[in-house]
């Protein structure tokens, strides 16, 4: 999750008709904007102030500027005047970073005892916000619009939500995929266009025979193993079930030999998102799960059976919600009993703990699929709350996402003899709707549920990268 440094750019439109003297208070104000916002304590990253947006060329300057600066993740523009948005057109067309439009003004309220013209001539954010609106809209820009008095929790907060969603936008051309093995034999929704993926959402996905790991995993050592598994020790509760010590610690440690290997390989390719298939194990001694749910619970993307496109996804959101509360999910099982209608989330073993409300625990466990040794894995009950789910899938055509509200609750009831971690969440607006709407749309079987960040924020980078969405809420 090391991004590097990211700032956002904060572009003042006005115009010289107003005089020296307005500019300097435009200036003025401008500055005192970007202050109290990044002294607000709400913003997850800091706004510079840039020059004065008052000609054409001043305007292209500034993009061509943001758009050389990696660590620029966006540009937010205020029009504290009047600003003719003809001159806003080559460097908005310009432009390769996410857009914002913060529609506020300087004051709160209008000074009805004080107000003239000079007072009106100045501040006239109501009137260069249809201009320039107007020009955005002209170019489809599908830029952000944030409404409302900078000073407010709320103007601040929806800020912060797109900040967020820059900073992914700008990842996921960093994005590197590697696929170890293909995709599971006979199923549908995970295969896609990689040529495409890239183009439209900067995606690189790469094949690797599973023979090009084990290499990475049989050149780790057992000192190097031992020194993971005292981790293990100190993060983990322990749960030997049926299995002597011995054969137990001997099957996580497979798993850790497995985690050290797959950290090399993926930082030696500079990947940051993976999958697997348990169809394609040659060489492997287990299913890799333990080792997918450590990396995956720092930062890395991943999804099972070969679905590189919820694998990236996964990376993307993980991004946008700062490696919290984040994961690579599969709808297994539905509860329909009358007043508890909700749909059981797992996978076979690789369910992401940072969505753990509990400690995990590591439990071996026999797995039918892969014709392996007993797998070792991290054990949990899910966290409750407000969240969204994602699924993209390829329709020949066109690539769709689609995003369902949920409410997530933890667990209940008991589940002595399940051997992997579980989430429990119901669709909105209701169980039926909720179902009936996902399926009858397309969606997978896999997704990537966030606890953290909500329906708008996907659709905003969805509009970004100009991908039909579907949200059902």
């Amino acid at each position: 999750m090391e991004l590097g440094k990211k700032e956002f750019w904060l572009v003042v439109g006005s115009q010289h008709l107003y005089g020296p003297e307005a500019l300097e208070e435009v200036k003025k104000d401008a500055q005192q904007i970007v202050d109290g916002l990044n002294e607000s304590g709400k913003l997850p990253y800091p706004i510079v102030l840039q020059d004065l947006a008052v000609t054409a060329d001043a305007i292209t300057k500034i993009m061509k500027e943001a758009n050389y600066r990696d660590e620029v993740a966006g540009v937010i523009t205020w029009m504290h005047t009047f600003s003719p948005a003809k001159m806003w057109i080559r460097g908005t067309k310009m432009l390769q970073k996410p857009l914002l439009h913060l529609a506020t003004q300087f004051n709160e309220s209008i000074p009805w005892a004080t107000i003239d013209m000079d007072f009106m001539n100045l501040n006239q954010s109501a009137h260069g916000d249809r201009e320039y609106g107007f020009i955005n809209a002209r170019l489809k820009k599908n830029n952000k619009i944030v409404v409302g008095y900078w000073k407010n929790a709320d103007v601040q907060e929806d800020i912060a939500a797109w900040m967020d969603v820059a900073v992914a936008y700008n990842e996921s051309f960093n994005i590197k995929v590697a696929r170890f093995g293909d995709n599971m034999r006979n199923v549908g929704v995970t295969e896609g266009d990689k040529v495409e993926a890239q183009i439209q959402f900067g995606w690189t996905v790469d094949y690797f025979g599973i023979g090009d790991l084990v290499q990475y995993v049989d050149a780790v050592t057992d000192e190097e193993v031992d020194a993971l598994f005292a981790e293990y020790k100190d993060l983990y509760d322990f749960d030997y079930g049926d299995y002597d010590h011995d054969t137990w610690e001997a099957h996580v440690k497979v798993q850790a030999k497995q985690e050290i290997g797959l950290r090399r390989f993926l930082e030696a390719g500079g990947y940051n998102a993976f999958t697997t298939n348990f169809e394609d194990l040659y060489g492997m001694q287990q299913l890799p799960g333990l080792a997918v749910q450590r990396l995956m619970a720092d930062g890395i993307g991943f999804a099972g059976e070969g679905d590189w496109k919820t694998a990236a996804i996964d990376r993307l959101m993980k991004v946008m919600a700062r490696g919290e509360n984040t994961g690579f999910m599969e709808d297994y099982t539905y509860e329909m009993a009358a007043g508890k209608e909700a749909i059981l989330q797992s996978h076979m073993m690789e369910v992401d703990p940072t969505l753990a409300v509990n400690k995990p625990k590591i439990v071996v466990s026999p797995l039918s699929m892969g014709d392996r040794e007993d797998p070792a894995r991290l054990v949990f009950d899910g966290k409750g709350g407000a969240g969204v789910v994602v699924s993209m899938a390829d329709f020949g055509t066109h690539y769709k996402l689609l995003i369902n509200e949920v409410d997530a609750f933890e667990p209940t009831e008991a589940a002595p003899k399940l051997p992997v971690a579980r989430v429990m969440w119901t669709p909105r607006p209701d169980f039926k709707q909720g179902i009936h709407a996902w399926i009858e749309a397309g969606g997978g079987h896999h997704t990537v549920v966030s606890l953290n960040l909500t329906a708008d924020q996907i659709q905003t980078w969805a509009k970004m990268v100009d991908l039909e969405v579907v949200t059902i809420k």
